[in-house]
C-alpha cells in the first residue's frame, strides 16, 4: 500500500476556546459519551455511565495504572528570576530527565535550591533540549515532592484544581507520570463495580505519561515527527489475560490512547501480546493496521496532536474530523477535562 504522506495541517480542526474544559465534570462519571459505531457508521450521543449499554460479558477493558506525579517545580534563578522544572522521566534514583523554563538558565553544572529539604544540578542536555539532572536529598523524594511540587496541568486550563485526586484515575497507583491518561477520567470505583459485574474484565498495564503524549508535532510532514521515549509495562497476567481474550474472539477496548500505545508497542505482528517492559517510541497514525485493539475509548484531543493522529487510524482522518465537527456543533467540552468518545 502507498504510504499517504499526511500533513500536520490536514489533522487541524477549529474549536471555540469556551469549549475548552476548566474543570472536571462532577460526578466524574456525568461527563458526556460520544458513541460511535464503526460497523454500522451511526453516532450516538449519551453520558459516561450509559457505557455499559455499549460493553458486553466478555470484553476486556484495558487501563493504564499511573499515577501523576506533582511533577512541575518552581524555583529561582541565582540572580531572582522564575525558573520552573517539569519532570518526564526518571533515569535512576536521584537523576531525572526534566523540561526546563527557560533552559537557558539552566547550563550543564549549575545547581539549583528548590527547598531546604530538595536542590539539583544540571547533568547534561539531551539532543532535543531537556536537561538531565541529578537531585540533593535525604528521605523519600516521593514525599519532598508532595510539599515541593505541583500538578502539571496542561496550559490551556487556567482555573486552579481545587482537589489534586481529580487529576488522577481512581485506579491510579504508580508514580511517574507527567500528565493523566485522561480517559481514565470518566470511571467512578461504582461504574468499575457494574462494569466488572455485567462480566467485563478489567485488565490493568502501565504506561507512564511523558513527552510523547503531549509534546506538539513541529514537523510538517507527520512522519517526520520522532515521539519521545517513555516507559510502559505489560505484566504476565495481563498479557495472559489479553491473549485468552484475543484468542475467543473477545474485544480488547483500551481506555486511552496510553492503553493503545502500551499494547501495540507490546504485541508482535502475530497479534499476540508479550509481557515485558521497555521504553516505547510508537507513533500511530493513518494508515496504521491495529495487532490487538478492538476498540477505544478517548477524548477529544488538540488539533494537530499525535492523539488526534492516533484515533484517526482507528476511524479514518475524514471521519474523525467530521465527529470532531459534530461534538463542537453539540457543545462538548474538550481535552483533558472535556468528555469521551467511545470508538466501538
Amino acid at each position: 500500500m502507498q504510504q499517504t504522506r499526511y500533513k500536520k495541517s490536514d489533522f487541524y480542526y477549529e474549536l471555540p476556546e469556551e469549549q475548552i474544559a476548566q474543570t472536571p465534570a462532577e460526578p466524574r462519571d456525568s461527563s458526556r459519551l460520544l458513541v460511535y459505531d464503526r460497523a454500522t457508521d451511526k453516532v450516538e450521543h449519551r453520558v459516561f455511565r450509559d457505557i455499559c449499554d455499549y460493553l458486553r460479558s466478555g470484553d476486556v477493558l484495558v487501563v493504564n495504572n499511573t499515577r501523576v506525579l506533582p511533577a512541575r517545580i518552581y524555583t529561582h534563578t541565582e540572580h531572582g528570576g522564575a525558573l520552573e522544572i517539569l519532570l518526564l522521566k526518571r533515569l535512576d534514583t536521584k537523576t531525572w530527565e526534566v523540561l526546563a523554563k527557560p533552559g537557558k538558565k539552566c547550563a550543564v553544572g549549575k545547581s539549583f535550591k528548590i527547598s531546604d529539604e530538595l536542590s539539583f544540578t544540571v547533568k547534561g542536555v539531551t539532543d532535543s533540549g531537556e536537561r538531565i539532572v541529578e537531585f540533593d536529598y535525604d528521605g523519600v523524594f516521593e514525599n519532598i515532592l508532595e510539599k515541593v511540587g505541583t500538578m502539571p496541568l496542561p496550559p490551556y486550563i487556567k482555573q486552579k484544581l481545587e482537589d489534586k485526586e481529580r487529576y488522577q484515575t481512581v485506579y491510579a497507583q504508580k508514580d511517574g507520570s507527567a500528565a493523566a491518561p485522561t480517559a481514565g477520567l470518566h470511571f467512578t470505583p461504582e461504574l468499575l463495580d457494574k462494569v466488572r459485574a455485567m462480566g467485563v474484565e478489567v485488565v490493568e498495564v502501565l504506561l507512564h505519561v511523558g513527552l510523547g503524549t503531549f509534546r506538539p508535532v513541529k514537523e510538517e510532514i507527520i512522519t517526520d515527527h520522532k515521539m519521545h521515549g517513555e516507559y510502559y509495562e505489560v505484566s504476565e497476567e495481563a498479557a495472559a489475560a489479553i491473549n485468552k481474550a484475543k484468542a475467543e474472539g473477545r474485544r480488547i477496548i483500551a481506555v486511552g490512547t496510553t492503553s493503545v500505545r502500551t499494547l501495540e508497542s507490546a504485541a508482535g505482528d502475530d497479534g499476540i501480546l508479550r509481557a515485558g517492559s521497555g521504553e516505547t517510541h510508537i507513533f500511530i497514525y493513518p494508515p496504521y493496521k491495529f495487532k490487538c485493539v478492538d476498540c477505544l475509548i478517548t477524548n477529544f484531543h488538540l488539533p494537530e496532536s499525535t492523539l488526534i493522529m492516533l484515533v484517526a487510524a482507528l476511524v479514518g482522518r475524514e471521519k474523525i474530523l467530521s465527529l470532531y465537527e459534530e461534538a463542537v456543533g453539540e457543545g462538548y467540552r474538550f481535552f483533558s477535562f472535556g468528555d469521551a468518545m467511545f470508538v466501538v
